[in-house]
């Protein structure tokens, strides 16, 4: 539990022994007295663990490492090179899921790439000079 959901559980402990009303408890714990009302109804409905925030313990939709390392390796095996011949995210993302069954996002593979220095953006210079642009004014 957090410290947050800690102080919570001390805060209604007091309000069930009463030794606080409810609506002091709300004032020290920072909420609403009608907020307050439904954490006191999640502590008697189950204890300190009611208090808890639902998502601690879930397991999040990340792909693990070893996913990310072997979309890697394929990366830098086939669509690696100089930095002017290297595949951008998109094109690589299109190549991995046609021709290795690999399905990835392409925002989650830039991030990927830069991370591991696979891709930077190279900007190129326009055509167009500084003194191409004041002549255009004629």
């Amino acid at each position: 539990m957090s410290a947050k959901e800690l102080r919570r559980a001390e805060v209604l402990a007091r309000v069930k022994r009463k030794e606080l009303r409810l609506r002091e408890g709300a004032e020290l714990m920072g909420v609403s007295y009608r907020q307050a009302k439904r954490l006191r109804a999640r502590y008697r409905a189950g204890g300190a663990r009611g208090l808890r925030h639902g998502d601690v313990g879930r397991r999040n939709r990340a792909q693990p490492a070893a996913h990310w390392e072997r979309v890697l390796v394929l990366l830098r095996g086939h669509y690696g090179g100089e930095a002017g011949q290297r595949f951008g995210p998109t094109l690589a993302a299109e190549h991995l899921a046609s021709e290795h069954g690999v399905e990835v996002k392409v925002e989650t593979l830039r991030r990927r790439m830069l991370a591991a220095g696979l891709w930077g953006r190279t900007r190129r210079r326009s055509a167009r000079s500084g003194s191409a642009m004041t002549s255009r004014s004629e």
